[in-house]
């Protein structure tokens, strides 16, 4: 009976994310068609797309209590890098919000995670169909490397100015000897592009 429970549970979940998800792409793609333009991705869905990725930390829950196979740190890993980036960067810099790398990440993200969650939730009922599994592991070789290059840490360096203007985070680090700017700039290989 648990089994059955568990099951129903996370096809519930992944069911209601693959929504979310879906609703993401199409208000992306309906800001960009209105607006005939790359700019518009966050305010067309960045809170949606913040709730969808904060709501993702029970992936790190299904892995630790063993619902799924994952285990909890690679979910941990992914969750903490794609939540960072969203709410300790986009979602705090104004001047970065509507940049077309937003645009990039967003749609990246968001047809990855339609096919990702739609493949779970069919698997949890047993009735995938290939083409699906087939998208799931394929779709990511260009999609990983075009929101994590073009998306993510194009943006992240177009956010260093005003990391370094604003002093971001200044105030919470104050007792430690740690820079957010230099960690932004050092952890995604940008102090390569900087000097």
């Amino acid at each position: 009976m648990m089994p059955r429970l568990y099951n129903l549970y996370l096809f519930a979940y992944n069911s209601f994310q693959t929504i979310g998800w879906t609703i993401a792409v199409f208000r992306i793609a309906s800001s960009f068609i209105s607006s005939r333009s790359l700019n518009g991705a966050y305010a067309s869905s960045g809170d949606l797309i913040c709730f969808l990725q904060t709501a993702a930390f029970l992936e790190i829950i299904h892995g630790a209590i063993g619902l799924v196979p994952s285990g909890a740190l690679l979910p941990l890993m992914q969750w903490g890098g794609r939540t960072h980036f969203l709410l300790a960067i986009v979602r705090q810099i104004n001047e970065v919000q509507e940049l077309p790398s937003v645009f990039i990440t967003f749609i990246a993200w968001s047809l990855s995670e339609v096919v990702r969650y739609s493949h779970y939730a069919l698997n949890c009922i047993g009735s995938c169909p290939y083409w699906i599994t087939y998208i799931r592991y394929t779709a990511f070789i260009l999609l990983y490397p075009v929101g994590l290059i073009a998306g993510e840490m194009w943006l992240m360096y177009q956010a260093l100015p005003y990391i370094e203007v604003k002093n971001l985070y200044a105030d919470f680090f104050a007792h430690l000897h740690f820079s957010y700017y230099n960690f932004v700039r050092d952890r995604d290989g940008l102090l390569i592009w900087t000097k």
